[in-house]
């Protein structure tokens, strides 16, 4: 095994005497074994991956097989290239046993078989998350290392029995986690799997089964237990694998999923789907704020969702009168009660839509059963048929095909229709929620029902899809044909292997269906196996409906703080969450602030206990002693300015200042748009005008807890 050329180690002067031998020279041997295999298993998967590659398509199953093993390689790939040694997170040493046990982002086993990395999501690496001094699970000391640039910069030791300390433990006044706290920020959330302490990873986890609410106040790392959950349970729980519909990730708003994009593939999981909820319809993102409160209020339960079912129920009802159908052969009845058997045909779960094309074959079975004549074919009987406009009109009426859009549009513009779909609506309401010069004028209260109406009417194009389709695979099936006939015609003795190709079932599955017209699907229509819903507490009874649609197996991650809900929550999530409609929920409570100084807690706890007396205010673990500024509005550039002169690294926020425009390391955001992120220093503008009431206070209490450093509040 060849050395390192370099140490894995830099510690600066000042941690001079955790670079001694006794200490690092153990970790620098394995990490020299860390290196080779690394090298090594890099060079074997790209090989892996260049034949997958160049291996032919296949189809069906095969084909399937073929990309999930090309995903998996290249996502590997791209996490080794990506880390090098800093995919170790530090060790443990166990009681038992002196050689101490090294956990890594992924899992690395050399030639030999030697585990030389142990994957941080597999059950034996636990303890390194969740041990403490009351339950060290076995462990005599963990050590954690600090990586800049590929390198080590500091690290920290933990003894959790008397014998733990010799040859291997260096203990500082301060761990390595609390010194991380205070480090500067960036536009991307920091990497911090090597410090998950142990109360966020007993969620991290959970199993998956039902919902598991994760109520937690500022700074106690909802955000990164919702990540780090994500990639653990693909991991771990093999019924929520991709093809069983994978896992998908609901953030807030944009500039939360700029800020943590890099989380999941730097825990080796790239297969987790993230969104926000107006990314889950096409007129989601040119969606407008709902201006008028009770609009929004009126449109906000589910009881306006369920709404929709009736809605499309008023356009599928049978003709109630007879017919007569002429052929060029005959003239058959068709009664009032074959109409009801034909709309009997489709299934309960058939979209609209798609459901038309159903009613029609039953009908052209019932109208081909009546017929009493000698027919040349069925497809000339079933072409006949759609020549009789009489039959074709009287369908239309009955079952017309209908677009979302104009659907919902027709609930804002027909009083009586949406009177008619939501009996339950006063005239006042009714009147409220009319908007007859722009009903598909949309706005994000609006998008539930035409998510709603989607899913439940289908794509009126559908038909037309697999007709062409179809058409695409008869033409496929036949150029397949061709090509076997003149392969066997080549074959001299008609014998062997080649003979195999006459066979129907192997000319079939020649054919890629999934790569001809017609296969489209929407990624984010699910199903989806588990959803994970980060600052939840802000949804509607509505907008549930959207996720609870997508996970048929009502498994989800909840995320959340209800004395961050801008409209207030004055339930609890049990309440909450089975009113929507999730029956098994389990809360697990985050309490400890790791992000925000005591400094700044004392600032902004008042802010928000003066609107909601029982707000869950987390505990800060520590203090910087940097008091919490207090100035005009009209020294905020100076501030700033100095701030930027003093740090080279770092980044800042103005929360409330519209005219501020900002810069590379200076974000401009409202208190809704901060939500989730972080900085080293907030400036917050007028925090009295965000407004009164819960909505008010929530804003201003979201507004500086965003600090991680200093806080400073400026007025007019």
């Amino acid at each position: 095994m060849n050395p390192l050329t370099t140490s894995a180690f830099d510690l600066s002067d000042r941690l001079s005497s955790k670079a001694a031998p006794a200490l690092i020279a153990g970790d620098e041997q394995h990490f020299a074994a860390v290196a080779d295999c690394l090298d090594r298993t890099i060079a074997e998967l790209s090989e892996q991956l260049d034949a997958a590659r160049k291996a032919p398509g296949g189809a069906g199953r095969e084909a399937l097989e073929r990309d999930t093993e090309i995903h998996r390689l290249t996502a590997r790939l791209r996490t080794l290239r990506r880390f090098g040694l800093d995919l170790c997170l530090g060790h443990v040493v166990l009681t038992d046993s002196p050689e101490p046990v090294y956990i890594g982002r992924l899992g690395l086993t050399d030639s030999t078989g030697r585990r030389l990395l142990l994957d941080w999501r597999s059950p034996a690496a636990e303890p390194f998350f969740a041990a403490t001094h009351a339950h060290p699970m076995g462990l005599a000391s963990r050590r954690r290392y600090r990586w800049t640039r590929g390198r080590i910069t500091d690290y920290w030791d933990e003894v959790f029995t008397a014998d733990g300390r010799e040859g291997h433990a260096a203990l500082d006044d301060h761990s390595a986690f609390i010194a991380s706290l205070g480090g500067e920020r960036s536009s991307r959330m920091r990497d911090v799997l090597a410090t998950i302490q142990s109360d966020q990873d007993a969620i991290i986890r959970a199993g998956s089964k039902g919902a598991l609410v994760v109520d937690g106040g500022p700074g106690t790392g909802k955000t990164v237990v919702a990540l780090h959950r994500s990639a653990y349970l693909l991991y771990s729980d093999p019924r929520l694998g991709h093809r069983r519909g994978g896992v998908l990730f609901v953030g807030p708003h944009q500039p939360y999923l700029n800020y943590v994009e890099d989380v999941l593939p730097s825990l080796g999981e790239e297969g987790v789907r993230t969104c926000t909820l107006r990314d889950l319809l096409p007129e989601g993102p040119g969606a407008a704020a709902e201006t008028d409160p009770e609009v929004a209020r009126l449109k906000s339960s589910a009881d306006m969702v369920r709404a929709i079912e009736k809605a499309v129920r008023f356009y599928e009802e049978p003709p109630t009168q007879g017919m007569t159908v002429t052929t060029p052969w005959s003239e058959v009845r068709l009664t009032a009660d074959d109409w009801v058997e034909a709309f009997r045909a489709p299934g309960p779960s058939t979209p609209h839509n798609e459901a038309r094309e159903e009613i029609w074959e039953e009908l052209v079975t019932i109208l081909l059963d009546k017929h009493s004549g000698d027919v040349p074919s069925e497809q000339q009987f079933r072409k006949s048929l759609l020549h009789d406009e009489e039959l074709v009109e009287t369908l239309d009426r009955a079952w017309p095909m209908i677009d979302a859009a104009d659907l919902v549009g027709d609930l804002w513009s027909v009083p009586a229709y949406l009177r008619m779909c939501a009996p339950w609506l006063g005239p006042d309401d009714v009147r409220t929620l009319q908007r007859k010069h722009a009903p598909q004028a949309w706005t994000v209260s609006d998008l539930p029902l035409l998510d709603a109406a989607r899913q439940r009417l289908g794509d009126p194009k559908a038909s037309q899809r697999k007709r062409r389709h179809e058409a695409s695979v008869a033409a496929e099936r036949e150029r397949m044909a061709g090509v076997i006939e003149n392969v066997i015609a080549a074959d001299a003795d008609g014998e062997g292997a080649v003979t195999m190709l006459r066979g129907r079932d192997l000319q079939d599955s020649l054919i890629d269906e999934d790569a001809l017209p017609g296969t489209e699907r929407a990624l984010l229509d699910g199903p989806f196996a588990h959803v994970v819903v980060d600052e939840a507490q802000e949804m509607t009874d509505a907008e549930w409906q959207m996720l609870l649609l997508r996970c048929p197996s009502r498994s989800f991650t909840i995320v959340g703080d209800r004395a961050q809900a801008r409209d207030g929550f004055t339930e609890s999530w049990e309440e909450r969450l089975k009113r929507i409609g999730l029956d098994r929920v389990e809360v697990a409570s985050l309490s400890i602030n790791y992000r925000t100084p005591e400094e700044v807690m004392a600032e902004a706890a008042p802010a928000i206990l003066a609107a909601i007396p029982d707000a869950n205010v987390p505990t800060s673990i520590r203090a910087n002693g940097i008091p919490v500024l207090h100035g005009s509005v009209a020294d905020r550039d100076a501030i700033l300015d100095g701030w930027l002169a003093d740090h080279a690294d770092g980044v800042a926020c103005v929360i409330g200042d519209p005219t501020f425009e900002e810069t590379t390391r200076v974000r401009s955001l409202t208190p809704g748009l901060a939500k989730g992120l972080e900085f080293d220093l907030v400036v917050v503008v007028d925090p009295e005008a965000f407004g009164e009431g819960v909505e008010g206070a929530v804003d201003r209490y979201v507004a500086m807890t965003r600090a991680t450093q200093r806080l400073v509040v400026l007025k007019s």
